[in-house]
């Protein structure tokens, strides 16, 4: 499986909207790092968010952008405190090639760790809009890292 992990956009303050959805600014780095995606010939399979709207809304960019058919699946176990192994399990349930996550830290590190480390810890640092790539078959420590790339990186791709 190919795994793509992005972290959602910045969003507003809890005291400005208590739904937390992404800023404006937000929004501009999604859509410029989604459009990177496109640009890079990135296509998924499937497509998975938290049930937090910032994160849907990140996940609705990329599903536009990457002319995504399918259903947006959203589940809880990639919510920002979930153990990376509940994540895993629910990554199995699907017989997916290419799978897109649009989450929160730390959770998306920890898949990362989990997957590249197993036990051993390993750090991976997500951005805002960034992505991060992984080859794996869900067995922990036994994941590859494809590539990972900042939105300022994603944003000269996407010209």
């Amino acid at each position: 499986m190919e795994l793509y992990l992005m972290q959602h956009g910045l969003c507003v303050s809890e005291a400005e909207d208590p739904r937390k959805p992404l800023s404006t600014e937000g929004r501009r780095i999604i859509e410029s790092s989604a459009r990177a995606l496109a640009r890079m010939g990135l296509s998924f399979d499937l497509i998975i968010t938290s049930d937090k709207l910032r994160a849907k809304e990140t996940a609705e960019i990329v599903a536009r952008e990457t002319n995504y058919r399918g259903e947006i699946k959203e589940h809880k176990e990639f919510k920002p405190t979930a153990p990376p192994e509940e994540a895993v399990e629910v990554l199995r349930k699907y017989d997916a090639q290419k799978v897109f996550v649009a989450g929160h830290l730390p959770s998306l590190a920890e898949i990362t760790s989990y997957l590249l480390g197993g036990e051993k810890k390993v750090r991976v640092r997500f951005r805002n809009g960034g992505l991060v790539a992984l080859e794996t078959d869900l067995t922990p420590g036994e994941a590859e890292l494809l590539f990972a790339l900042t939105p300022e990186q994603l944003a000269l791709i996407a010209g």
